[in-house]
């Protein structure tokens, strides 16, 4: 996605309350033409309410919203030109597929020519052509998803707004349907706003993340930069798995600073977003950059452990270790051949880690 694109999309000081409680608070947000941006957060976080905000089913407090340029923040959303997939699909249950696909283009009153080609070209676009004759109820999970997506895009609106659409499949169905609708969207270039609480489907379908915690905006940002470099606690815990560790700031050298862990550990650390003052760090570590070897491995910190547990968990194998310091860890190891050395439950380890890896998320 082009940085060079103009907002379809702008958030400008959006606050929304119900009673005393705060849904959005403050947010600010531009979303490129053509992006797929994903809203991501636990429940209650206010992400839902934020897309409602934008689809015009609730109106701001405080700030205004921009579409296409123009301030729709008092608009109803008939006049907005927005669809909107829910998480239940709502598709009428007496109507047919084809006539469900429909139903938005009479509203705009389409000329019948028009609307059949364009409902044709729907249906060919989600694979639904061969059951344009079947109701709802004739249909699987996966179909009316697809069902209700060609009902938005047959409208062809500039902003597609999806609220968790696919939690109600299966594992295996879902993920089949995150990379269609990544690629649908692609196809189309229309702005899609998607709300989840699944980590891996934002990672999976994303131009960009915006993780949400308390109404606000933690952190903005593609996939890789939100996991690899995570900028606040609940970023990084949120985003994956972390393990995060206090400790003091006990010396600086150029670009790097060593930082000694609550348990005794001392690392060293890139100092880039260190403050010059800070005395306190939170430090963020994924489990797969801790490099397990037998033998002492040649990278900047290296320590020794004891593996406290391993989970077998398929293709990977997690381990829990406990470092002489009583420093606790979680790391993950590839189980990349049956016939490979494994490691087992008591084995002493090195473990290595490259100061890049190690993230500061909070620092005072």
């Amino acid at each position: 996605m082009s940085p060079d694109r103009p907002a379809m999309i702008e958030v400008r000081g959006v606050t929304k309350r119900f009673g005393d409680f705060t849904a959005v608070d403050d947010v600010s947000l531009s979303v490129r033409a053509g992006e797929f941006l994903t809203l991501l957060g636990p429940s209650g976080c206010g992400k839902t309410t934020l897309l409602r905000l934008l689809a015009g089913f609730e109106f701001p407090d405080t700030g205004s919203i921009l579409l296409d340029g123009a301030d729709v923040t008092c608009q109803p959303p008939y006049r907005r030109n927005v669809n909107q997939v829910f998480q239940s699909y709502a598709l009428f249950p007496h109507l047919t597929v084809r006539e469900n696909v429909r139903f938005g283009l009479r509203m705009q009153k389409v000329p019948a020519a028009e609307a059949e080609a364009r409902i044709r070209d729907a249906l060919g676009m989600v694979s639904l052509g061969e059951v344009a004759a079947r109701r709802p109820d004739q249909l699987s999970g996966g179909q009316r998803q697809r069902v209700a997506l060609a009902r938005a895009i047959v409208c062809r609106p500039k902003v597609l707004l999806l609220d968790e659409p696919l939690s109600a499949l299966d594992a295996k169905l879902r993920h089949t349907m995150q990379l269609e609708l990544k690629h649908l969207q692609r196809r189309l270039g229309i702005t899609f706003v998607f709300v989840t609480h699944d980590q891996e489907e934002a990672l999976t379908m994303s131009d960009r993340i915006a993780v949400i915690n308390r109404g606000r905006i933690e952190q903005l940002g593609t996939a890789t930069e939100i996991y690899h470099r995570p900028r606040t606690p609940f970023a990084a815990d949120f985003i994956g798995q972390a393990n995060l560790l206090s400790g003091a700031v006990v010396a600086r050298h150029g670009l790097t600073a060593r930082v000694r862990l609550d348990g005794g550990l001392e690392l060293t650390v890139s100092a880039l977003e260190l403050p010059v003052d800070a005395t306190k760090a939170l430090v963020s570590i994924r489990p797969e950059k801790i490099h397990i070897s037998r033998s002492r491995p040649q990278t900047e910190n290296v320590f020794e452990a004891r593996i406290e547990e391993e989970i077998f968990q398929g293709a990977t194998d997690q381990l829990r270790l406990v470092t002489d310091q009583g420093t606790r860890l979680q790391a993950l190891v590839a189980n990349e051949s049956a016939m490979n050395e494994a490691f087992h439950e008591g084995d002493r380890i090195f473990c290595g880690l490259h100061f890049d890896d190690l993230v500061i998320v909070h620092a005072e």
